[in-house]
Parts: structure tokens; sequence; C-alpha cells
């Protein structure tokens, strides 16, 4: 260790970037801005074209701490050049970071310090993604970091497998290096999927910490798309799930059943449900191609990997998957793969009265949906919506689910609007639920307050709903958007503050109601420059 430095300095960050100079030095100063805990920083250049390695250069010159690696040709991925940091670091402890992120301040020193006070080989704290440009935030894996933890085995703690991020933690060098954990090399999508279960499988002793320490930047407008942002092609599928394959294989072959099977878990909660809801935006081809790989990949569970949580919403998806050899019901099965879940009509049952998928797939049977929790049903909602410039009226209509609401009693629900930029809540209403005298379901009422929304200012509003019952128990849910003539559609309201009100309830991805506002003449350009620029690109 320099005389230079003090002792605390432990840590070795390894920042890895291509043809990225417009964020790469934002990385890496937020990297060399974490104070005396961090030893050093390796910068990897995996030949960029664009003067990155050049501006990492001239950096380097006045900046003792940092070391530039550049690797003479490209290597398509991430692993390859992370495995060649890590190679570099000569710290006790390494980090990774990724060209266009950053790490908050105090980040090494938080995670360095539950490392050592926990005798931790790995320790993790919270990554939130910042989407940009509008700067809102949304935790990782929350649930993980809330509180200070420390985990003596992988295996005592299954959750873990679902933070399949390498970023946002600490680990050891030695460890790494002991047990011959590494990236995958080249162009290999999602290796952090790989990397974090070589890792759990090596049994470390793992410190949790609630601290913010990494922000997961996510430009989804931006020119080049991010590997695991660029899903639009099959290939991008395949390699997740090779990925998820290979991440079970290793935990299952070093003696982690339980979380091998947690592994499989998170692929049906997480990736199917994700691929799932986007199935619409993708052509005939498309379709056809995934629902082939994906049965064939799902054939590979066993009847122990379907019998956990049967009424799962994942595990509903992969057996409709699995029982049809040609693509079928793709909006209903995104509706089921939204967050919460939404099980539309309509609701059939075999010739027993057994509750099924449909008629014609009478294989796939919901019975686990007849002891499933009222709270963790998947509730379907329809919502119209129609903007007015006086009184705006949200009316929604709640589905019977094979008896189980008329059993728990629907009574109220409560409808609040949060805006996507900020979070920010507004237009709050608690509406009666009221039976409709046929079909069986509920319909309620609600004004929205337009004029209060938008003196927010231009943006994006998401519709969640609270159904409370008859006990007092609760279910949060969102909202079908309801397609209905003249609905979906933009409106121009006259305003009397801002002359002019630019309303469009739409449906997003996974089916929701959503509402776009943007008051004002600025507003409404704002608008019409967006829709230029989509058409454009």
């Amino acid at each position: 260790m320099s005389p230079h430095l003090p002792q605390a300095a432990q840590v070795g960050i390894v920042v890895i970037g291509y043809d990225d100079s417009a964020h790469v030095l934002d990385a890496v100063g937020s990297a060399l801005a974490q104070g005396p805990a961090v030893r050093e920083v390796v910068a990897v250049d995996d030949c960029s074209t664009d003067g990155s390695a050049e501006l990492l250069a001239r950096l380097a010159a006045s900046e003792p701490r940092l070391t530039l690696v550049r690797r003479p040709a490209n290597s398509g991925g991430c692993g390859t050049p992370r495995n060649a940091g890590l190679d570099a670091v000569t710290s006790p402890y390494v980090m990774f970071l990724d060209s266009d992120d950053v790490l908050p301040p105090g980040a090494a020193q938080a995670l360095l310090t539950a490392a050592a006070e926990e005798g931790a080989q790995v320790a993790s704290g919270l990554c939130v993604r910042r989407e940009l440009p509008s700067g809102r935030e949304v935790p990782w894996e929350a649930s993980l970091h809330a509180t200070r933890t420390a985990v003596e085995h992988p295996a005592l703690l299954p959750r873990l497998v679902h933070d399949t991020l390498c970023v946002g933690k600490l680990y050891r060098t030695g460890f790494l290096r002991d047990h011959g954990i590494r990236f995958p090399e080249g162009r290999f999508p999602y290796e952090d999927i790989v990397f974090t279960a070589r890792v759990l499988a090596a049994g470390p002793r793992i410190a949790l910490v609630p601290d913010r320490v990494y922000v997961w930047h996510v430009r989804r407008s931006a020119e080049r798309l991010s590997i695991s942002l660029d899903r639009a092609g099959i290939d991008n599928w395949r390699a997740r799930t090779e990925a998820c394959r290979l991440a079970h294989d290793t935990l299952l072959g070093a003696g982690q059943k339980e979380a091998a099977r947690a592994a499989r878990d998170k692929f049906l909660d997480h990736e199917l449900r994700m691929y799932v809801r986007e199935l619409g935006l993708r052509d005939a081809h498309y379709r056809r191609a995934w629902w082939a790989h994906t049965r064939a990949y799902l054939a590979e569970y066993d009847a122990a990997d379907w019998a956990r949580d049967p009424g799962a919403p994942g595990r509903l998806l992969g057996r409709v998957v699995l029982a049809s050899p040609e693509p079928r019901d793709l909006p209903r099965l995104r509706e089921l793969a939204a967050r919460p879940a939404r099980l539309g009509p309509p609701y059939a049952r075999a010739a027993d009265g057994t509750p099924v998928w449909s008629a014609d797939l009478p294989g796939v049977t919901l019975e686990p949906l007849l002891t499933r929790p009222v709270h963790a049903l998947p509730l379907a909602v329809d919502a119209a919506l129609r903007p007015r410039t006086r009184g705006t009226r949200l009316r929604l209509r709640l589905h019977e689910l094979y008896g189980r609401l008329a059993e728990a009693g629907p009574e109220s629900v409560r409808a609040e609007w949060r805006r996507r930029e900020d979070g920010r809540a507004q237009a709050c209403r608690t509406a009666a639920l009221v039976p409709v005298t046929t079909g069986g379901a509920w319909s309620a009422e609600a004004d929205v307050d337009l004029a209060g929304m938008a003196a927010l200012g231009a943006g994006t509003w998401d519709l969640h709903l609270r159904v409370r019952f008859r006990d007092g128990a609760s279910r949060e849910v969102t909202a079908h958007a309801y397609a209905g003539p003249g609905l979906l559609r933009r409106r121009a309201l006259p305003s009397a503050r801002h002359g002019v009100l630019l309303a469009q309830p739409y449906a997003t991805h996974s089916g929701a109601l959503a509402l776009r506002l943007a008051p004002g003449a600025r507003g409404a350009w704002a608008v019409v420059r967006g829709r230029v620029r989509r058409l454009i690109h």
C-alpha cells in the first residue's frame, strides 16, 4: 500500500466503458470522489472509437489513483472488460461500475464498513434505477436492503438470487480469485446473472445494508440502447434464457437446491412476465419464435418447480405457454403479466366445475385461485376515462373471480393518480363499489381533478387502485384501460389557467390505464415535438 494513502484505502473500483465519452468521466469522477476508502480506480476501455480512451488518459495523467486499461479489440460485451479490470485490481476489495452510471457519495465506505464489521466476503446495498431524462427513481430489490443484515450463507436467504446485478456490491478480491469467479467472456448478454450465481454458489457470508450505493441510469431514448434494454430481437430472449439456465445449473451443481429452485421462481416471476408484457409490440415472426423457444426452456422444469405457489401469475403464464403449441390469448396474458397481475374474463370452468384458463385449454387449471388469499388475487378492473373541461369522471368495473370476490365482499375502491416523473400523488378519491345487477361485477365512479394534476406541469399519470373488502383486507391493483369508442384519444380542453390543456388517456405496455397531461401552449408544443420525433425514428 502506498504510504501516501490512509489505511482505510482498501477498495478498487473497476469502471468499464465503450464509446461512451459523454458519460465515462462522470462515472470515473463519482468513483474517485468516494474518498479515503478507495485506493484505486481501474478504467477499462473496450476499444472505443469516440475518444473515450483519450479523455481517460488525460485524467489519469493527473490522478494517481486512476489506471487506464485499453483493450486492443472490442469484446462485444461487458464480461471481458470486467475480467480485465478484476485482473488489474490490487486492492483487498473490488466494486464494479458501468460508464453510464454513478456511485452516490459514501457508497464505497458504507459497503466496506459493513463487510469489515460483519466479516463478509460480499456486501450489498441499495441500487436505484434512475429514468432519464425524467429523473424518476425506482429502487431495485428494496426488500433485501430494508435493514442492516448479515447472512451467514446464501442458502439461508434464497431471495438473494433475485438480485442479479453485479453492481451495487463490494467483493473481497481474494474470495473471487480463490474460487475462480469470473464473468462470461465475449458477447454474452446478461453476464451479471451468471456471475452472481457463481458468487452465491461459492457460499459467501453476505452483509446487506440499506444505504443507497449505486445509481443505474436508464436511457431508453438513447441512440444505442444498453444490452439489457435492447430486447427487440429474439436473440436477446435466447441469451436471457441461457443465462438463467446457467445460473440454475451453477447453483444446483454447488448443492444449493433451494437456491436453484428460487432461480427458476425468479425466471417465471421476473423474466417471463417482463417479456410477455412486450409480446404485443413484436411482429408475428418474433412471437412464434419466442413462444417455441420459451416452451422448450420451460419443458426443463420438473413437477416440483411447478408445484411451488401454483397460483402465482408467472406459473400460470408458463403453464399456458407449455399447454399451447402456438401463441394465443396475448392480450389476456399481458394483463396477467402486469404488476400487480390482472386476470381478465372469460372465467371458464371444466365440465366438473373446476376453474380453467379457457374452455379449449382445460388442462391449465386455475383451481389454486380458489384458496389464494384475497389480497393476492389477480383482480381485474376495467377503467374508462373521458377527459372533459368540467366534471371528468373515472368509471370502474371490478370483475368477479370464481365467486371469491362475492365471498370477500368488496366495499370500496380508492383511486389515486401518481405522477410518473416524481411519484407525487394527486386526485385521490374513495368511492363505493356497487353490485352490478348482471354479469357478476361491481362498479364505482370517482371525480378526477385534471386542473390540480395539470398544476404540476406536463407529465404522465398512472392510475393505482386499492380495493377494500368487508373484513378490512385490501388489494392494490391497476386498471385495464377500456378502449371504448373515442376513449383513448387526445383531447384539447379549454383551461382558465393554462389556456389549453391536452389530455390523453392511453394503455401502457401492460394494458393499464395512464394519462398524459400537457398544460398551456408550451406543453402542447412539447407533445407535438415528441410525436414528430417518434415518427421520424
